[in-house]
């Protein structure tokens, strides 16, 4: 069967994958469209089965607000320079709006769940991990929603390197919940407030405080108001509402957020690779392999 440009066209269209793999894909099964789709999506997986074993820390985060819902993604590479090739731009893209459209509960269900193209999320990753040439997965989503009388405050820092969803309940100044995600980009706090630390944190703090106020040698009659002091200092390192607003350091991000007559009820905030361990390479050892392994 003769293979024309206008179903090579159609196959990369289907598949995102090289014309010239199309043609080839095409060729081998005689025109049969949906066979060579499995034949690239064969060949996907057993490029991506190569790359099972390397580590992708780099990456992005990336946000996608539609209406009263929002979702924060992230989806890792293994270089950096790869994400922010255009390819993977894209893919990330299509994942945020096919996660907010179909809204699964975890990755493992979400890798399962089917796109508009028919291919489930994993083998479209695959398609892309094919194409693009790099270990490509996507580590983690949460997806929010909220009313007509909230607020949402998406924010990417350093090009995605660390994403932020802020929810600002009862106030629609977007700007104002935007500018409470950028103070949690930088001051990264781990609660909204201090009701929100539990009672074993606390007293773990309080305990290890003690400890160290006795070993000042500070007489134990006013180690208990000193402790109490340095309890408020620890609440401002881990709750936001309790920090210095890093647009204005004489204000308390609480004090802020009232100005705008809503509540923070929530942050998510995403750092790309925290967590992973990241393997150390010698870079000068890597370069000189593919020098000799080109002559």
């Amino acid at each position: 069967m003769a293979i024309t440009a206008q179903m090579v066209k159609e196959l990369r269209e289907k598949t995102g994958a090289g014309m010239m793999d199309c043609k080839k894909a095409l060729t081998e099964v005689n025109g049969d469209m949906e066979a060579a789709i499995d034949f690239l999506r064969e060949k996907g997986l057993s490029s991506a089965a190569k790359k099972a074993d390397r580590i992708a820390a780099e990456g992005t985060t990336s946000i996608y607000v539609n209406g009263n819902e929002a979702i924060l993604l992230e989806v890792n590479a293994e270089t950096d320079f790869v994400a922010k090739n255009e390819g993977f731009q894209t893919l990330v893209q299509e994942l945020a709006e096919h996660l907010l459209a179909t809204k699964p509960a975890s990755v493992e269900e979400a890798l399962e769940s089917k796109m508009a193209s028919g291919l489930s999320v994993a083998d479209h990753i695959s398609n892309a991990i094919a194409k693009i040439g790099e270990k490509l997965s996507l580590r983690r989503f949460e997806i929010r929603t909220k009313t007509d009388a909230d607020a949402f405050g998406p924010y990417l820092h350093m090009g995605g390197r660390i994403g932020v969803l802020t929810i600002l309940e009862g106030s629609t100044d977007a700007e104002a919940a935007k500018d409470v995600a950028m103070h949690v980009a930088a001051l990264n706090p781990q609660y909204v407030s201090r009701d929100q630390v539990s009672a074993e944190e606390v007293e773990r703090e309080r305990k290890v405080l003690t400890e160290q106020a006795l070993n000042e040698g500070k007489p134990e009659n006013i180690v208990a108001k000193m402790v109490e002091g340095r309890i408020g200092k620890y609440f401002e390192e881990i709750c936001v509402l309790d920090q210095p607003f890093v647009k204005n350091s004489d204000q308390k991000v609480r004090d802020f957020v009232n100005s705008t007559g809503g509540t923070l009820v929530e942050f998510i905030r995403y750092a790309v690779g925290e967590g992973i361990e990241k393997r150390e390479d010698n870079f000068a050892e890597e370069v000189m392999s593919q020098v000799k392994g080109n002559n």
